[in-house]
C-alpha cells in the first residue's frame, strides 16, 4: 500500500514561503489590478521584485511590494516545464535573482537572470550535462518593430522571456540589480 504524506504542501504554498519577504506582493500578482494597464511606470521607480508566470505570459513588477505593472511576455520555443539543460529552449521556474544589465545586448538591452543555481547545476551534472546559461530578459532582435508584439508575444527565445523594446528600455532603468525573480508555471 503506498503511504502519502499528509504534510505535504502545495507547490503555490513553498513558493509563497520562499519568495515570503514578498508575500504581499505575491498574492497580488495572481489578482487583477488596475496598475496593470499603465502605459509607462511613474518616475524614478525602483523595481525590486518581478513575479512571472509563465502560463499566463505575463510579468509583474514591483516596487516596495506594491505592483506597480504588468508586461506581456515571451518564452522559451518549449514554454512548458521547468529548464534543465543548455538547448532545450525551456525557460527556468524557481527563485532567482537579476544579476546583470546590458545596454548593449543583440536584443536591444537585457537583464541577466542567476540561472542556473547550485540546484540547477547539481541536477544537470547528474545527467551528464550542461545546465546552460545567459537567461535573460531581452527586447527584440534587429530589425523588428514594438508595433507587432503589443498585446501578444510569441514563444520564440532559447529560454529568455523577450519583451518589447520599449519595455525592455523601461525595465532597464529602473530594475535594480540583486532584485528577486520569482517564475512560476
Amino acid at each position: 500500500m503506498k503511504r502519502t504524506n499528509c504534510y505535504r504542501l502545495p507547490l503555490l504554498y513553498i513558493y509563497m514561503i520562499l519568495f515570503s519577504s514578498f508575500r504581499t506582493g505575491f498574492v497580488s500578482a495572481l489578482l487583477p489590478s488596475p496598475n496593470t494597464t499603465l502605459t509607462s511606470l511613474p518616475p524614478h521607480t525602483v523595481i525590486d521584485s518581478i513575479v512571472v508566470i509563465k502560463s499566463k505570459r505575463i510579468m509583474h513588477v514591483y516596487a516596495k511590494h506594491k505592483l506597480v505593472k504588468t508586461y506581456h511576455i515571451g518564452l522559451g520555443k518549449q514554454p512548458v516545464g521547468d529548464k534543465h539543460f543548455e538547448g532545450d529552449y525551456r525557460t527556468p521556474e524557481g527563485l532567482y535573482s537579476i544579476n546583470d544589465k546590458n545596454a548593449g545586448s543583440t536584443y536591444h538591452k537585457n537583464l541577466g537572470i542567476s540561472y542556473p543555481n547550485k540546484k540547477d547545476i547539481l541536477y544537470a551534472n547528474k545527467m551528464k550535462r550542461s545546465a546552460g546559461g545567459a537567461v535573460k530578459i531581452h527586447g527584440l532582435p534587429p530589425g523588428y518593430e514594438d508595433a507587432l508584439f503589443q498585446n501578444k508575444m510569441p514563444d520564440w527565445t532559447w529560454g529568455c522571456i523577450a519583451v518589447t523594446n520599449h519595455d525592455i528600455d523601461e525595465l532597464y532603468a529602473s530594475v535594480k540589480i540583486g532584485a528577486k525573480i520569482l517564475l512560476i508555471p
